[in-house]
């Protein structure tokens, strides 16, 4: 007998909690920069190397992870993000505990950037994530629930950026990460147990034939499917000048909350002269207000369009970058950093609900992936 497991709420709840675990990582190296710099005296290059290791793997790793969900459904690609940031941030905990200060040198640099580096995969949930929603959700819904996933799913960098300075001071270095871990580590089970796929993707996984598990699946409001395996998702899309107008915008906004998140600790302390906690405060608020502009610009994208809203967004973002490198003082700078994050959040919730439309189609062949429990 068929059935569906979860609904479109329990599905939203799931991707936003694997979304919000997974970007913590963004904030991994940033406020404990000034820290490693001190105990392995770092070049400012090696610096800005490990503060950017976990968004390097978590940029790279959304165009394969992201197409899986084409095939999979995105519960399992999710969970192996998950797992292997785990993993690194596991060796990172051990690194700290049994190196941290005294034996750890400029010897286990690499060492440190590559578990940085696995760390951060649990920052490309984002791409399986948003197509794990955007497949349960009506279009007329896209804007909403992709604005909700990503506003609440990128509160993490934020939240860590404060907690994480807070947490040096009390447990040090090492206590930090464990405590992080723990965290990481619930939040993998919780999402094991809540996490589901779309309507489509259990049906085919039931036995069902693709023109069956689609029309099943679309009394569940399912109105978008795949097209084709990984690789030929990746190749329709490379086709698209619509979809790299996208990516390159994309690149701008959400490349930017992602590098000004990771980078902004470091700005404030040392342009600015703010002390570790006061600059993971002002990082934070940057990071919660584009965060929260999401949930809006989700919400203004279906009542305006995608079009008009990111048209606007992108106004702002310029008018907070041109202010930001004006910026001398805190007070300016501070306008500019909350400039910037009004429009980042807004270009960000537009560009989810147009890739939905940019994206659309019937799905030929869909290999069986897992199930949605």
């Amino acid at each position: 007998m068929t059935r569906v497991a979860g609904t479109p709420q329990r599905a939203l709840t799931g991707s936003t909690l694997g979304f919000f675990v997974g970007l913590a990582a963004v904030a991994l190296i940033g406020p404990a920069a000034k820290r490693f710099q001190e105990i392995v005296h770092l070049t400012p290059l090696m610096l800005g190397l490990l503060a950017a290791s976990p968004s390097l793997s978590g940029s790279l790793l959304r165009i394969p992870f992201g197409a899986w969900v084409d095939t999979t459904g995105g519960r399992k690609p999710l969970l192996v993000l998950l797992l292997m940031s785990s993993l690194g941030m596991s060796g990172l905990t051990w690194l700290m505990y049994t190196r941290y200060p005294a034996e750890l040198t400029i010897n286990y640099y690499w060492l440190l950037f590559l578990l940085g580096v696995l760390s951060g995969c649990g920052i490309a949930t984002f791409s399986v994530g948003a197509g794990q929603v955007s497949y349960w959700f009506p279009q007329s819904y896209q804007g909403r629930a992709l604005g909700t996933y990503a506003g609440i799913g990128n509160l993490a960098p934020g939240i860590f950026s404060f907690l994480l300075p807070v947490c040096l001071i009390s447990w040090g270095l090492a206590g930090s990460y464990l405590a992080w871990l723990i965290f990481l580590v619930v939040g993998t089970v919780v999402y094991y147990f809540i996490g589901c796929n779309a309507p489509s993707f259990q049906y085919l996984c039931q036995g069902l034939s693709v023109e069956e598990a689609q029309l099943r699946a679309r009394q569940f409001g399912q109105e978008i499917f795949p097209r084709g395996n990984a690789l030929q998702s990746v190749g329709r899309a490379a086709r698209s000048w619509r979809a790299w107008v996208l990516t390159v915008i994309y690149f701008s906004s959400f490349g930017g909350f992602i590098a000004l998140t990771a980078w902004l600790p470091t700005y404030w302390a040392t342009l600015h002269g703010q002390d570790l906690k006061t600059a993971g405060l002002l990082t934070a608020m940057f990071s919660l207000t584009c965060s929260l502009v999401r949930v809006v610009g989700g919400n203004l994208s279906d009542r305006l369009g995608g079009e008009k809203t990111l048209t606007l967004s992108l106004f702002v973002m310029l008018a907070g970058a041109f202010l930001m490198s004006l910026a001398r003082t805190l007070g300016l700078a501070l306008v500019a950093e909350l400039v910037m994050a009004l429009g980042m959040g807004m270009s960000n919730a537009a560009v989810f609900k147009l890739k939905s439309l940019v994206y659309q189609g019937r799905n030929d062949h869909l290999p069986c992936g897992n199930s949605g429990v």
